[in-house]
């Protein structure tokens, strides 16, 4: 199924030559190990108005293969009508200050590089009409930014869809790597998550350094 191109809120504001429609969303706030990871896309309206090959894979990352999920990423890496940004808070950081606070900070961070990219693009002045759609529930802080949060946006809102899939192919990217640095607790296979065979390790290993120490599986093995 293709998605529709837009809600119909980001069609309005795609259509207006001086807004520029950002689409969020993240990867990785369940998983016992591991960063949480955010996408951030703005997508040239006039493309949304177009059929390519493309198009048909652009929806709900968890939809997708994970073949189809690096096609996508690739074709939107290479085409000027797509920028990209992305968003990264440690496991460290979430142990800190919460899975939800860490899950806004790489968002910010993740709209932060679209808006650079987009300053370099095009004249300062024109981007005072910045507009957030935002999967889930939870405004971004600090951000001066109109934002619009919609549940179940990676399903039915384009720009959001694109931003689920490189939130994904980033954060199973950087597990693949942790993999190689830990290899007992098969991050390559589960991305972190708590299978029955992460369960397993953890309880035959121990956490690692890129645990949750906050998350209740893995706050076991500090408790006295």
């Amino acid at each position: 199924m293709i998605l529709p191109h837009t809600k119909k809120e980001e069609k309005i504001l795609s259509d207006n030559k001086n807004a520029f429609v950002i689409g969020v969303d993240e990867a990785g706030r369940g998983p016992l190990a591991g960063p949480v990871v955010a996408g951030a896309v703005w997508i040239n309206p006039e493309i949304l108005q177009k059929n390519f090959p493309e198009k048909k894979l652009i929806r709900d990352s968890k939809s997708l293969s994970e073949k189809q999920r690096k096609e996508i990423f690739s074709f939107m890496q290479k085409s000027e009508n797509f920028i990209l940004g992305f968003g990264e808070v440690s496991a460290e950081t979430i142990d800190e200050i919460n899975i939800l606070q860490a899950t806004l900070l790489a968002m910010r961070l993740a709209v932060e590089g679209v808006v650079e990219k987009l300053k370099q693009l095009f004249p300062t002045s024109t981007l005072n009409n910045i507009h957030l759609l935002i999967d889930g529930n939870q405004k971004i802080k600090k951000l001066n930014f109109s934002q619009e949060t919609i549940s179940g946006g990676d399903q039915s809102v384009f720009s959001i869809a694109a931003a689920s899939i490189l939130a994904k192919i980033h954060r199973d990217d950087l597990m693949e790597k942790y993999h190689q640095q830990f290899p007992f607790y098969g991050f390559d296979k589960h991305k972190g998550y708590g299978t029955t065979f992460h369960l397993e390790q953890l309880r035959k290993n121990g956490p690692c350094l890129i645990h949750r120490r906050s998350f209740k599986p893995v706050r076991k093995f500090f408790e006295s």
